[in-house]
Formats: structure tokens, sequence, C-alpha cells
């Protein structure tokens, strides 16, 4: 085994995605690492999701001003269902038709691998750089829609709305409660009971779900204690770390938002720091 292959050796890292969760759990095994894996989340399948259909159709009833795309993955994840659906012609003929602006690279890969084009993507990826944006363009009267993903966007939208835009609300991969809430208990009990040395998350919403679980499960206040703590939280990007920056507590991400990079941040960063701490 190499030295790189063993820099997680007798380390236990917690991870609470479902999406890709294999390739994570993968990656961490191959630097060492036992993992604990307890979705904190449950995705609704794209393709049986009504309220995605019910934006669809509102899409294609009338033009649109403006295509907002937050995800490379919720992207195609929308074009699948809407092929599935016999309506992907119709859906990418109004999209064909108005200006789009992408979050980042993944997005602008996903819209371009439908044989659009963008005028604009966030060079910063970030919500708020995008929201800068498209206000500065000005949306009085324009038809926008927003491709969210995961979990609504209120400020974001509202933003929108304020200034002047009808906004439709397009949000594959709805994130619901997860269907076994015992493992995600049982992970909680293992990070208060000081067994884990890091919480690692790919997704907002499954960070958010944990300390709502943890809440449920009477264990908030020592989850949040540990946290603070000998717990190290790691965060793919700063969206993800949003719900925990704003507790306060402390969290560590890599420079780039990909999950290679932050297994790379736990090899680099999680084993000074457990022997610094025992």
């Amino acid at each position: 085994m190499t030295q790189d292959a063993s820099l997680l050796t007798g380390l236990t890292i917690g991870i609470t995605a479902e999406r890709r969760a294999e390739d994570f759990i993968t990656a961490l095994r191959r630097k060492g690492a036992a993992v604990v894996h307890a979705p904190t989340i449950n995705i609704v399948p794209v393709a049986d999701d009504e309220q995605l259909r019910a934006a669809t159709d509102a899409v294609i009833a009338a033009p649109v001003d403006l295509v907002v795309v937050m995800t490379g993955q919720g992207f195609r994840g929308w074009m699948s269902a809407a092929y599935e659906w016999g309506l992907a012609g119709s859906l990418l003929s109004r999209f064909a038709d108005a200006r789009v602006v992408v979050r980042g690279p993944k997005a602008k890969g996903a819209v371009r691998g439908e044989g659009l084009r963008e005028e604009w993507s966030s060079p910063e990826e970030t919500n708020a750089d995008m929201l800068e944006y498209l206000i500065e363009q000005g949306l009085g009267g324009l038809r926008v829609t927003v491709q969210l993903h995961g979990a609504p966007l209120p400020e974001f939208v509202g933003a929108l709305r304020d200034a002047g835009a009808d906004v439709i609300e397009a949000q594959p991969y709805r994130w619901l409660r997860p269907s076994n809430v015992d493992v995600v208990f049982e992970l909680i009990d293992l990070a208060v009971g000081g067994e884990i040395d890091a919480l690692a998350f790919t997704s907002a919403p499954a960070a958010a779900n944990l300390l709502n679980l943890a809440r449920e499960h009477g264990r908030y206040d020592e989850l949040l204690d540990a946290m603070r703590g000998r717990l190290l939280c790691a965060c793919v990007g700063p969206v993800t770390a949003a719900p925990l920056v704003e507790l306060g507590l402390p969290v560590v991400q890599p420079e780039r938002q990909r999950l290679g990079a932050l297994v790379k941040l736990l090899a680099a960063e999680l084993p000074a720091r457990t022997a610094r701490s025992r």
C-alpha cells in the first residue's frame, strides 16, 4: 500500500450523501478510511415528480425570455424526465428561443450537451453572483424559468420576482425525509460519542437535514458541541457549507468544488488534526 493510500488509515468519516455516495465511499476507502454512510435525504425520482411535470408544462405553454440553470446534474435530470414524457422537443424549443444563464462549467456542459448556448456563466459559481448579473440585466415583465436543484431558493426566486419577473420554478431531485432514519440516528450517536473523526457533506439539504434529525433525536446540542470541537466538518463548497456556517460551525472546504478535491482535503487535514486532539 502506498503512503497516499494509507493517509486515512485508522480514521472514520461519516457521509450523508445519497447521490454519488458509492463514488465518495470508494475514494475515501482507497485512502484507508473507514466510512459510515447514513443518507439524510431521499431523492424523489424525477420522472415521477408531479411538480416537475407541472413546471415543464408551464414552460412549454408560453414563450420564456430567460432560462437560469443552476446545476448540470439537475438540468440533465430535467431533460431526462422530459424525454421520458415525450416533451423534450417542445421544452428544448422554448429554451432555444430564450436567453440562457448558467452557474458554472458543469451547468454549461449540460446545456451545451443539448445543443443550447449560454449567454453568460457565473465565474464565481455562486447564486449571489448569478443574482447580481440577472438583476443588472433588468427583469421587468420577463418570463423566467429557474432550474433549482434539491431545495427551494426562496430568497433567490423572491428577488427575481421583486425585480418584476414572472418566475417558473423547476426543481428536479427534490429532497425528502430519508427512508431509513435509524441509520442517521446511529451516525449522530457515533459523532457525539467521539467514534467518528469527520463528517463530510456534498449538499446543503443533507447538511441541514442532519441537524434537523439530530434535534428530532434529542441530541442537537450535543452534535453541535462535537462539530465545534474534535469533529472535522468538511464541505464540498460554500453552498453546501451554508447551513453549518449560519450556525457558526467551523468548516473546511476545498478550493475547487469537486468530490475528488474534497477527498484530497480530508486526506490532508484530518490526520494532523486528529493527532493534535488525541
